[in-house]
């Protein structure tokens, strides 16, 4: 089976309102939608650290972009007034684990309340034809049994990041219901993780990471080399969100399930020190990887999806 493609076609003049078009995954999406001639509005933070995707492309990005923070309902309610979307893909979130164990109520306010504040102001408009929220692979209640999970599984989260990102799950099912179902304009989720590709520079990212260690002349340090991630690439979690958003915005949009996984067929999974050792290897790094000494928040040590929903609704793997 050929797997879904991204239609240019349907996105060549679009209204596209993209939230998180500075971080890694955003700034591959700004690119795609931009190279198909959308008219795309960003809303974002600033990047980060002193490299970046964003940094790097910008010139090459004829874009609006705002730099607001969406917890300032207020500008943000401004932007979406302004821009008056079709489509909105929302990716803007903090995405790290281990940053939401020392910000929680940072975590808490950006990726729920500021799901919550951009829902609010969606709803205002006459023109909107989709909304996806991306969430993560990690939205759900993970009992370490090795399977891989589908979209009807129970939602959880023991550290404030995953809840945070299954919090905001549940709120967007509920404003969608409760505000958009009537006028006809889906509202979905999009759950994957663990991209990898060109233009990361995150923190607390495994190859960058290795980079960075192997350009200090240091062995890049693992919390959890044991632990299992659905690994793919950036292009691929972000061809599933705008095949997704196609369908959506289609005539049978409201038919289409309302939450998706998307990853790697049979819930494929590898360790993290698989990949750090694979990598090395590709990169000519010679020293191996070591262990981190000191005590680390709990992370779950397994984690796999089911997309084979998104293969049976959309054609996509």
């Amino acid at each position: 089976m050929t797997s879904a493609t991204v239609n240019p076609e349907f996105w060549n003049g679009r209204r596209v309102l993209l939230t998180g078009h500075t971080g890694f995954k955003g700034a591959w999406a700004a690119a795609w939608l931009v190279k198909m001639g959308a008219k795309v509005t960003g809303v974002s933070l600033p990047p980060e650290g002193d490299f970046s995707l964003y940094n790097s492309i910008r010139d090459q990005l004829p874009l609006t972009s705002h730099f607001i923070d969406i917890r300032d309902a207020e500008a943000l309610t401004s932007v979406v007034r302004e821009s008056n979307p079709e489509i909105v893909l929302h990716m803007a979130a903090q995405a790290l684990v281990r940053r939401s164990y020392r910000e929680p109520t940072y975590t808490y306010e950006t990726n729920v309340m500021g799901t919550v504040n951009l829902l609010e102001a969606l709803r205002e408009l006459e023109d909107l034809k989709a909304a996806l929220i991306i969430t993560s692979d990690k939205v759900y209640q993970n009992m370490e049994d090795g399977r891989a999970f589908k979209e009807t599984d129970p939602l959880g989260g023991d550290d404030p990041y995953s809840s945070s990102k299954a919090a905001c799950e549940i709120a967007t099912a509920s404003l969608a219901k409760s505000y958009f179902l009537e006028k006809g304009v889906p509202v979905a989720t999009g759950r994957a993780g663990n991209v990898i590709g060109g233009g990361d520079f995150s923190e607390d990212r495994l190859i960058p990471d290795i980079w960075r260690a192997a350009k200090a002349g240091q062995s890049v340090t693992l919390r959890y080399p044991g632990a299992t991630r659905p690994w793919q690439h950036v292009l691929e979690s972000v061809s599933g969100y705008l095949v997704f958003l196609q369908a959506l915005a289609g005539e049978n949009g409201n038919a289409l399930p309302k939450v998706l996984n998307f990853g790697p067929q049979g819930g494929e999974v590898v360790t993290v020190g698989e990949i750090a050792r694979e990598v090395q290897k590709a990169f000519g790094i010679e020293q191996d990887w070591a262990l981190v000494n000191e005590e680390q928040p709990p992370e779950k040590s397994h984690l796999a999806l089911d997309a084979s929903l998104a293969k049976k609704a959309l054609g996509w793997q």
